[in-house]
């Protein structure tokens, strides 16, 4: 890359900030771009390494029915090993405990007493709630004005007229808090079970679900109020076993809660970071790398892009299994092509720190990356020196391999770090990958459940 190219990255990232006269459309219409100001110093606030990841046991508590014999259950966890694990369970393994508890929440309760079963005798410990909330509200976060709840954040999923179907009506004062999950710039996450209603079937424990709450005077702040709504609405229609799911969402005077499926292991993030050498064996990345290969197929196939796949933004879930998360970032792009500059440093593509426009290639550079992080345990082209190193060294694909890397990894890596998006390893030959086969032989048949393999 010359001078002249290297003058205009610098430019581009030195003119990020938004001006103080800049009216609230140009504010709105920048407001992405301005937040790559921190991507930076997030990059390496992510690279120190935190404490090792220790996760609360499961806890559970025996009820023993008097009337009648206990019948014999399923284990709350019957395998742990992510080897032996598949994304799609077998469906004499759906009927366990863990499962019927993380049924979605949405569900009617004409589908619920559809599906009667004997009382459950396992309930999930949820843990102790922190009282963060009324923290919150003490400091003032909870605040909004009225023009904020007649706007765009009046958000409630059982409305009818919205891009989904809508589901039964919501409020806080229906669910049991348990003990917080994380913690984010915007709100909170907590262990939450839904109380049982009249309803319900006898022995009925609720749904457990992971509780997000985000506070609308913050979100409009920061000017990302239409980004949260158009994550909603794109999350709300997803349906695959490697995606996140959403059940519902709903609001109260300076709040939103979003009801999401529980993934009881975790951040990958962490699970890797607390690794020895942070790095996964070849075996482990293949088969965590073939589940996200098959559920972004499954995103592009709805012209979604997700444009922010990085270890952070993808959790575990109870059987091993890896969800795709956090779609703050996500679009849908029936044309394919965007230009807004977004995402993660060291994953950003060459088009994106170009200044070009993109499309869903974004999403296989950045399984790229990931898959060289997952195998070296630091992204490709990260360094220490500064963001403009790094911007340098992506647009012009400077990659070196580890030696450790077998044969096929390496031809996987190479055949997605490339430049020209249009030369990129479409996903459906990334699950046929002679390294992604070795491992784990049936992806391919196992996405044609979701989506045509001509549609990637």
């Amino acid at each position: 890359m010359g001078e002249g190219e290297s003058a205009g990255l610098e430019a581009r990232m030195t003119s990020m900030s938004l001006g103080p006269h800049e009216s609230k459309t140009q504010s709105r219409s920048h407001g992405a771009t301005a937040l790559m100001n921190t991507t930076w110093l997030a990059s390496q606030q992510r690279k120190v390494a935190p404490p090792p990841f220790q996760p609360r046991p499961l806890k559970t508590a025996t009820k023993v029915e008097s009337s009648a014999a206990a019948q014999p259950r399923a284990p709350l966890v019957s395998k742990h090993g992510v080897s032996n694990l598949s994304a799609h369970p077998p469906a004499s393994s759906r009927g366990s405990v863990a499962q019927a508890q993380a049924r979605p929440a949405g569900l009617s309760s004409t589908a619920s007493q559809n599906s009667r079963a004997a009382p459950s005798e396992v309930k999930l410990d949820l843990g102790h709630y922190d009282g963060g909330l009324e923290r919150d509200e003490r400091k003032g976060r909870r605040e909004a004005s009225q023009s904020d709840e007649a706007d765009t954040l009046a958000m409630d999923s059982s409305m009818d007229g919205l891009q989904h179907q809508p589901t039964r009506p919501w409020g806080l004062s229906q669910f049991e808090i348990g003990r917080p999950l994380g913690k984010g710039k915007f709100g909170r996450v907590y262990l939450a079970r839904t109380k049982a209603s009249p309803s319900s079937y006898p022995g009925h424990q609720g749904y457990v679900v992971a509780l997000k709450c985000v506070y609308k005077k913050e979100l409009v702040e920061n000017k990302v109020d239409l980004q949260l709504r158009r994550e909603i609405e794109i999350q709300m229609n997803l349906r695959h076993p490697n995606v996140l799911r959403m059940f519902g969402y709903f609001h109260d005077p300076g709040r939103i809660f979003m009801m999401l499926e529980f993934a009881g292991r975790g951040e990958l993030f962490k699970i890797l970071s607390k690794l020895p050498e942070r790095r996964f064996d070849e075996a482990t990345a293949a088969k965590y790398i073939a589940q996200i290969a098959d559920a972004l197929q499954y995103l592009h196939s709805k012209h979604i892009i997700h444009r922010d796949i990085k270890p952070e933004n993808l959790l575990v879930g109870i059987r091993g299994e890896v969800k795709i998360a956090d779609f703050g970032w996500s679009v849908h792009a029936p044309g394919n092509r965007r230009a807004t500059l977004c995402g993660t440093l060291d994953y950003l593509p060459p088009e994106m720190v170009e200044g070009k426009s993109h499309g869903g290639a974004v999403d296989l550079w950045a399984m790229g990356v990931l898959t060289y992080e997952f195998l070296e345990g630091v992204p490709p082209f990260e360094e220490l020196s500064g963001a403009s190193m790094t911007y340098k060294r992506i647009a012009s694909v400077d990659l070196h391999i580890p030696t450790h890397f077998s044969e096929e990894a390496k031809d996987l890596v190479r055949s997605l770090l490339r430049y020209h998006p249009t030369d990129r390893l479409p996903l459906s030959k990334v699950l046929r990958h002679p390294w992604i086969m070795r491992y784990d032989p049936q992806a391919f048949v196992r996405a044609s459940r979701y989506v045509r393999a001509d549609s990637a």
